[in-house]
């Protein structure tokens, strides 16, 4: 056996391949770091899509009705006698039949509800204000969009300007909320005319 010359470590196997370049330059490898792209400005699309819906069974439109009428949860509870967590349960599976995302806000849900035909339709007690095109835009929002900054970027908002901006709105309604605001704007037929996504990606992306 020939005697091993030298105090230089083995040499490893051939493998076709390049060793890795060093960013150091002294030879070593190091792992890669992929830097994810930087988050893009724009808004998820709207909670109201034209996905089919799954039908509610007479016990969830009831309680959709009761949401539809302005009702909120707890009231629900109160009127029908069920419990504060049946009644959440019962909206949880109302958002999951309408493919609604989670912890989606009251006035989507109402807004779909309408849109689908899933619950009467509301009778307007006194005539429709005169919005302006911005306030129409907002009222659109506020029935599509959960997020806040989503909001105002559908709304062709700053996000800075979305308070004020949905208070004069209310104001001008006379509605009390934004789940009010929704019944009121679909008892007037200001969110019967469904614009495609198409034609909104470009102001609300």
């Amino acid at each position: 056996m020939s005697p091993v010359r030298g105090t230089r470590e083995s040499t490893p196997p051939r493998t076709g391949l390049p060793p890795a370049p060093s960013p150091t330059g002294t030879g070593g490898t190091h792992p890669v770091t992929v830097h994810p792209s930087p988050e893009r400005d724009t808004v998820t699309p709207p909670v109201t899509t034209s996905a089919p819906i799954t039908p509610l069974t007479p016990t969830l439109q009831r309680v959709a009705q009761h949401l539809a009428n302005g009702l909120t949860p707890p009231e629900i509870a109160t009127k029908t006698g069920l419990s504060a967590v049946t009644v959440r349960q019962y909206i949880r599976d109302i958002r999951e039949s309408l493919h609604c995302p989670p912890r989606c806000k009251l006035p989507v849900i109402v807004h779909r509800l309408f849109a689908v035909q899933q619950v009467a339709s509301p009778t307007a007690g006194r005539p429709a204000p005169q919005l302006s095109p911005e306030e129409r835009l907002l009222l659109r929002a506020v029935a599509e969009h959960n997020d806040a900054r989503d909001i105002a970027v559908a709304a062709k908002l700053a996000p800075a300007d979305l308070r004020a901006a949905l208070d004069r709105l209310l104001g001008d309604t006379g509605a009390q909320d934004t789940t009010q605001l929704v019944i009121l704007a679909h008892g007037w037929k200001l969110l019967t005319a469904e614009p495609t996504y198409a034609a909104r990606s470009g102001a609300s992306q």
